[in-house]
């Protein structure tokens, strides 16, 4: 009733409502711009070891700590005497050094150091630290050549490369941008809902998605004054939002279409939709919400700034097309449902063949099903945490090309993610050899120049023989940690390595908690939207098996290669960020519970219909087969056009998404989710009265005796 209400107020006052989102519309687009210029690349983990001992470095310093340094050199002309361009590039890098203020080099020159050149003696290189800017918008490689070029001795090249710099992509392939790649997602989604519709309606969708996602960036700018948000949060707005208010929009309209085919009149068709199919979108919306929120539990503050501005996505999509919809359908749906090259008055007739067949052999469908699924987990059981190697970064580019200088020199690719430790200046030379000496560390860097020593304090870098980028190479840095531990002076330990090490201790030690609390909340949810107790549940373990599903492909795609160089070019990447399997969870938990709730709520209508299960199945699939395949391939279209940022973890975490929404809409709910609410049988419809009670809904009873299954109407 409540929300057959609320559309009655909305076809009472369409035009004004239709005026306010207008309005929204010139809001958000104004919004958008400094809703970005606030957002923020703040990735701290306050409390936590590595990250105090980090702060330390960069309030005392103002540069390192939990940053991975550029490499920077200077390389001589072909037949330059090695000494004297080893003398002259020290003497460059300390200039370069006074014209990029609060950096720290360390080079030949200020650590006695004989190792900051390459094996032909040509190239000198130095670790540059750089100041940490939360609100840059792009990394300082340009102004950092730029000083390399003003202070260079005569006829030397300049390189400048860095982890962060080969994150970014190849300096040559900027990417699309987010923009762009909204409109590329967008061409797609229209070509989809021309499509489903094959009328006018198809733009209808595109505009309620429009006013969500201009929504979502003004809430967004209002939160900005409140707290600091990642800047991750715009690229999931934009693409995130434009799937997800296209998918309810579509649910919607697809429905309204369908009782104004039955012989309903415009406005009765609206009330009618939005009873059903409105009341699906809201439910959905907070089993999407509830993903997101979820991340409030990580002692993260970058996660929970995703968490609480990416649930604006759903809450702004639901507000929308619970709104806008309605209003428009009420008033020019009709006209715009032109031409009717497609009916709706009865149900598909190739996705209730499938349903009818899948219903008939639903144990081999599930064992099918259970099979494919346990293969792909098992996949993901060999999931590595942390960073990408540099070999899966930038292919090409300065930046790709200064780092294979250096390594085809003979440089340890250690280099890239040092080790730093901040000790008391006293105690710098014996704890430098002592930590020289842990199994896994080339060498010591003492640096003694001002820059590295203030007040008392020292900043070494420890040098390990490989990159420290995931779960299995960080191991040299808890020795480390250990080994320090034992030391006078030492005031702790940081750099990338350990910024690792104190997320998947913060994070995946609170994993569980997280995934208990997301569980629960929509566990309940779902048991007072569809009045069951095993529905829910097994809608629950479906999203948890669709998502470890979802990661095995990540890890064969990504981690192992097998997909990753053929698709993008990109080599196996090693491991994943350590950052990206919780933004996949977070997202796609919420994402593909959409399609259960679609699915499952129309089953249930069938099933009150009808009083047979196999019967609402059929009809059920029928009815929503066209409809979830059709918002998956939006939300797809949406992650394909996210792959097309030249940043490999943007890459990773859509494909991620991509093949979770997929592996959902196929695998998950057009073959389990059918087969086994049939296994189930009479127990689905079950929901006691003391849990009736307590979550204030109607109890629920299974029809006394099924009748037989009727020939479901198809459409012709």
């Amino acid at each position: 009733m409540m929300m057959r209400r609320w559309a009655e107020f909305v076809l009472a006052h369409r035009r004004w409502v239709v005026a306010f989102w207008a309005l929204v519309l010139v809001a958000g687009a104004m919004a958008s711009g400094p809703a970005n210029e606030r957002l923020t690349t703040d990735f701290s983990l306050p409390g936590e070891p590595g990250a105090e001992t980090a702060e330390r470095i960069e309030e005392r310093f103002g540069s390192g700590g939990s940053t991975a340094p550029y490499l920077v050199s200077f390389t001589a002309p072909d037949g330059a005497d090695a000494a004297d361009g080893a003398e002259g590039s020290a003497a460059a890098f300390d200039e370069v050094g006074r014209a990029l203020p609060d950096v720290r080099l360390l080079h030949a020159g200020n650590t006695g150091d004989d190792a900051f050149l390459t094996e032909d003696g040509r190239t000198s290189f130095a670790l540059l630290f750089w100041r940490w800017d939360e609100s840059a918008t792009g990394l300082p490689t340009e102004q950092i050549r730029a000083a390399l070029e003003a202070a260079a001795p005569a006829g030397a090249s300049v390189g400048v490369t860095g982890y962060d710099a080969l994150a970014a992509g190849s300096e040559e392939e900027e990417g699309w941008g987010v923009l762009a790649e909204v409109l590329v997602g967008s061409v797609g989604a229209l070509a989809v809902l021309a499509f489903v519709f094959a009328s006018l309606l198809a733009f209808l969708p595109l505009v309620v998605a429009a006013a969500s996602i201009l929504a979502t960036f003004v809430l967004l700018l209002g939160l900005t004054y409140l707290g600091e948000f990642s800047a991750l949060v715009s690229f999931l707005i934009a693409l995130i939002g434009l799937g997800v208010a296209i998918d309810y929009s579509l649910l919607l309209v697809t429905r309204w279409r369908e009782e104004r085919h039955h012989g309903r009149d415009n406005h009765d068709a609206v009330r009618v939709a939005m009873q059903t199919a409105g009341r699906a979108v809201l439910v959905s919306g907070g089993t999407v919400a509830i993903g997101l929120i979820s991340l409030l539990v990580l002692p993260v503050p970058f996660m929970r700034s995703v968490g609480i501005a990416g649930a604006l996505i759903p809450l702004a999509s639901v507000a929308a097309t619970l709104s806008l919809t309605p209003a428009l359908l009420g008033g020019i749906g009709p006209r715009v449902d032109w031409p009717r090259v497609r009916r709706e008055r009865t149900a598909s007739r190739a996705w209730t063949a499938w349903a009818t067949r899948v219903v008939r052999a639903r144990w081999a469908a599930a064992g099918a099903s259970v099979a494919i699924l346990a293969a792909l987990v098992g996949a993901f059981f060999g999931l590595r945490i942390g960073l990408a190697s540099t070999e899966s970064l930038a292919q090409n580019g300065p930046a790709y090309e200064a780092l294979h200088q250096l390594t085809d020199g003979g440089v340890v690719p250690g280099h890239l993610t040092p080790v730093e430790v901040l000790v008391s200046s006293g105690e710098a030379e014996a704890v430098a050899g002592e930590l020289a000496r842990v199994d896994g560390i080339d060498r010591a860097l003492v640096p003694t120049d001002e820059a590295s020593n203030r007040d008392g304090e020292t900043v070494i870098a420890l040098i390990p023989d490989a990159e420290t980028v995931d779960s299995t190479s960080v191991d040299v840095v808890d020795r480390v940690a250990e080994r320090a531990g034992d030391l006078d002076g030492v005031l702790g330990v940081s750099g990338v390595g350990a910024v690792q090490l104190d997320f998947m201790d913060a994070v995946y030690g609170n994993f569980l908690l997280m995934l208990a609390l997301i569980a629960l909340l929509t566990y309940v949810l779902l048991v007072r939207a569809f009045r069951s107790l095993l529905l829910p549940l097994k809608a629950v373990l479906l999203n948890l098996l669709s998502l470890g599903a979802a990661y095995g492909l990540v890890v064969l795609f990504w981690q192992y290669g097998y997909g990753s160089d053929a698709v993008f070019g990109i080599p196996e990447t090693g491991a994943i960020t350590f950052w990206v399997p919780l933004l996949i969870f977070a997202f796609l938990y919420g994402l593909s519970m959409d399609y259960e709730v679609f699915i499952l709520a129309r089953i249930r209508e069938e099933y009150e219909a009808t009083g047979s299960t196999d019967q609402a199945v059929v009809q059920g699939i029928g009815r929503t087969g066209r409809l979830v395949t059709s918002a998956a391939l939006i939300l797809f279209l949406a992650f394909a056009a996210l792959a097309a940022s030249p940043a490999t973890d943007l890459k990773v975490m859509a494909t991620g998404l991509g093949f979770g929404i997929l592996l959902d809409a196929t695998i998950i709910r057009s073959l389990l989710t059918p087969a086994l609410v049939s296994l189930f049988g009479t127990w689905n419809w079950y929901l006691p009265d003391w849990t009736a009670r307590l979550l204030r809904v109607a109890p629920s009873r299974p029809a006394a005796a099924e009748p037989e299954p009727r020939p479901v109407r198809t459409a012709t």
